[in-house]
C-alpha cells in the first residue's frame, strides 16, 4: 500500500513486546472469551437466510455489527458432510467471520477454517495458516470488534478483497486491490481520518530520494530518505520506478538488493500526500501503472530485500513480493492502513497473503498489530533473520 509515512511518531506504532514473537505456550484459555462469543452470537442452525449473516447496513450504508464470532470447538466432532455445509455458509456472508478455538483443530475442520476470515486460537501448530495463536482470546476478539466497528466499510470491504486476491493471478489481484482502495479514498471513513490528521508543510530534500550503486552483476537499491523515516511519497515512489525499469531492462544483472538508510527502512506512505488525489479514477490507474511493486515480483528471482526497524505499510507490501526478504532482528512489521478507512494499497492484500496466507493477513490488517522479525519468519512473512541486514 501507499501506507503512512512518519507513522512511527505520529500513531505511537511501538515496537511489538516479547509476547508478540514467536509463538510459544501461553497460559489456559480465559473462561470468559466462550462466554463472550457464546452470549453474541450463536452458530447453531446457521443457514444461507439466517439473519446473523446478514450484513445489516444504516439508511447511510453502514455496516452494523459487521463482525461474527462463532465458537468452534462444539464443530470437533461434528460429521464432515455438517462441517461441508457450514463452510458453504460462512463463505457467502458479507460479514467478518471470527471463529474461536480453545482445543486443537480437527483435520475434518479444514473447510472451516479455510472459509473463515481468520480463526483466534490459544493452541494450534504454527503451520496452520488459517490460525492466529494468541494467548489471551477474550481480548483478540475484542480488539477485532473495536477496530471493524471503528472503521466497519473499510472492515468489510478488506475482508471481500482478501477472498479476490487469492488468485494465482497476480495482475488482477493487483487491480482488485487498486480499485478497493481508491473506492475507499471516497469514503466517510478515510475524510474522517484525514480530517483528524491535518497536513503538515514540509520540503522535499534536494538530493534524489532513491540511490542506485551498481557493481559488476549487482545492483543496490536504497531509499536514501532518512529525514522522513523513508516515507514511500510520490517522488520516492517514482524514483523507485525507474530503477527498478532500468533493472528489468539491464539482463547483465544477476542480484538486485533492495536496502533504506538510516534508522528504518520505510514507514510507508508519505501521510501529508494521503487524499491529494480528486479524480479517484485516475488513482486507479496510476496505482496500477506507477507501481514499482509490479516490477519487483517480476523481477523477484533476482531480488532480496533487507528490512530493519520500522518495516509499516508500504514498507513490507512491496517488500513481501521480493525473492528473499531479509530482517534485521530489531525489525518489526505493522499494516496501519484500516485504522485510516483504507486497505493497504501497494499490493499488500497480494503479496503479505501469498507470504503468510489470507487469515493471518487479516489479523494484521484488521487489527494493526505489531509484529516482531521471530514471529514474521515463523509465519514465513521474511525468509531469515540476519544481524545488520540494513
Amino acid at each position: 500500500m501507499m501506507s503512512p509515512g512518519g507513522i512511527v511518531e505520529r500513531h505511537r506504532i511501538r515496537a511489538p513486546a516479547s509476547r508478540l514473537s514467536a509463538e510459544v505456550d501461553e497460559p489456559p484459555l480465559d473462561r470468559p472469551a466462550r462466554r463472550w462469543c457464546q452470549d453474541r452470537e450463536v452458530d447453531e442452525g446457521l443457514s444461507p437466510g439466517s439473519p446473523e449473516l446478514e450484513l445489516r447496513l444504516s439508511p447511510s450504508g453502514v455496516p452494523e455489527s459487521p463482525m461474527l464470532a462463532i465458537p468452534l470447538d462444539e464443530w470437533r466432532d461434528a460429521p464432515p458432510d455438517r462441517i461441508r455445509r457450514m463452510a458453504d455458509v460462512v463463505a457467502s456472508t458479507l460479514r467478518i467471520t471470527v471463529g474461536v478455538l480453545e482445543s486443537e483443530p480437527t483435520p475434518a475442520m479444514r473447510p472451516l477454517l479455510r472459509a473463515l476470515t481468520l480463526t483466534v486460537t490459544a493452541t494450534g501448530s504454527g503451520n496452520d495458516r488459517e490460525l492466529v495463536r494468541r494467548g489471551d482470546i477474550a481480548s483478540s476478539v475484542a480488539l477485532l470488534t473495536d477496530a471493524t466497528e471503528r472503521n466497519p466499510r473499510a472492515s468489510v470491504a478488506l475482508a471481500r478483497l482478501l477472498r479476490q486476491t487469492q488468485t494465482p493471478d497476480v495482475e488482477a489481484g493487483l487491480a482488485a486491490e487498486a480499485a478497493t482502495y481508491s473506492m475507499l479514498l471516497g469514503g466517510k471513513e478515510f475524510e474522517r481520518w484525514r480530517a483528524e490528521h491535518p497536513v503538515r508543510a514540509g520540503a522535499a530534500p534536494e538530493r534524489p530520494p532513491v540511490r542506485i550503486e551498481r557493481h559488476d552483476g549487482e545492483a543496490r537499491i536504497l531509499l536514501d530518505h532518512p529525514e522522513r523515516r523513508n516515507a514511500l511519497s510520490t517522488r520516492m515512489r517514482e524514483s523507485l520506478l525507474e530503477a527498478f525499469q532500468l533493472a528489468e531492462l539491464d539482463d547483465s544483472l544477476t542480484q538486485i538488493e533492495l536496502r533504506g538508510a538510516g534508522p528504518v527502512f520505510c514507514s510507508g506512505g508519505d501521510l501529508d500526500e494521503f487524499g491529494v488525489a480528486t479524480d479517484l479514477v485516475a488513482a486507479y490507474l496510476v496505482r496500477l501503472e506507477r507501481a514499482p511493486w509490479r516490477i519487483i515480483h517480476r523481477l523477484r528471482e533476482r531480488v532480496t530485500a533487507r528490512v530493519h526497524g520500522a518495516c509499516i505499510g508500504a514498507g513490507i507490501e512491496m517488500t513481501a513480493f521480493a525473492g528473499r526478504l531479509i530482517a534485521d532482528p530489531g525489525t518489526y512489521f505493522v499494516l496501519p492502513e484500516l485504522g485510516m478507512g483504507l486497505v493497504p494499497g501497494a499490493g499488500g492484500t497480494v503479496s503479505v497473503s501469498r507470504r503468510i496466507g489470507r487469515w493471518r493477513a487479516a489479523w494484521m490488517m484488521l487489527t494493526g498489530e505489531p509484529v516482531d522479525a521471530e514471529l514474521a519468519l515463523a509465519w514465513g512473512l521474511v525468509d531469515g533473520i540476519e544481524t545488520g541486514a540494513r
